[in-house]
Order: C-alpha cells, then structure tokens, then sequence
C-alpha cells in the first residue's frame, strides 16, 4: 500500500478504519526527511496489514492542532479512528514496527 498524504479535509475518513500510523511532518523539518524512507521501507514491509498516512503540519494547521502536536515528528497510530499510540522524533524502522504490530 503507498503512503497517502493527508489533509485537514480528508484526515478523519483517511484514519477511520483499520490500523494507521500517522506521520505528522513538515519540508523543512531535518529529523523528518531522515524518517521518510524508514517510512517507505516500513510501508512495503507492511503490505495491506496498515496503512501509514502523512499530513504536513504547516498545510494542515486544524489536525495538528486538535491533536496537540507540538514538534515533528510526531507519529500517532490510530486504531478505527481514534489514537492508541504515540511517539515523537526519528524512530528506527524495528521501533516503528513494533509500535504498530501491537495493535494488529
């Protein structure tokens, strides 16, 4: 499944259903370009198990905001819609993995 970018219009229904690791993120953000190929990576390994999403914090200011975040990365994994886990800088891709698989 390939990595969707979000937006405040369509994050709800995009996080709605099933496991999703959401990134929130931003172009100018270092710590953010080092964690989007572990995300690539993460995503291929995943398959159709989850989904992981991208919403860029400086375009989408309402769902940052609502959820609180306060510096990027954050990931937030949302199981049906509503938050279950969270964690904020560089993850590697086995602490990635790991916080999604326990919601599978």
């Amino acid at each position: 499944m390939a990595i969707t970018n979000v937006t405040d219009q369509n994050f709800k229904e995009e996080t709605s259903e099933g496991v999703v690791l959401v990134d929130f993120w931003a172009p100018w953000c270092g710590p953010c370009k080092m964690i989007a190929p572990v995300l690539e990576e993460l995503d291929g390994d995943l398959g159709d198990k989850a989904k992981i999403v991208k919403l860029n914090v400086d375009e989408n200011q309402e769902t940052a905001s609502e959820f609180g975040v306060m510096s990027i990365p954050t990931l937030f994994v949302m199981k049906d819609g509503e938050v279950v886990d969270k964690t904020v800088g560089f993850q590697p891709k086995e602490a990635l993995a790991n916080l999604i698989n326990k919601h599978l």
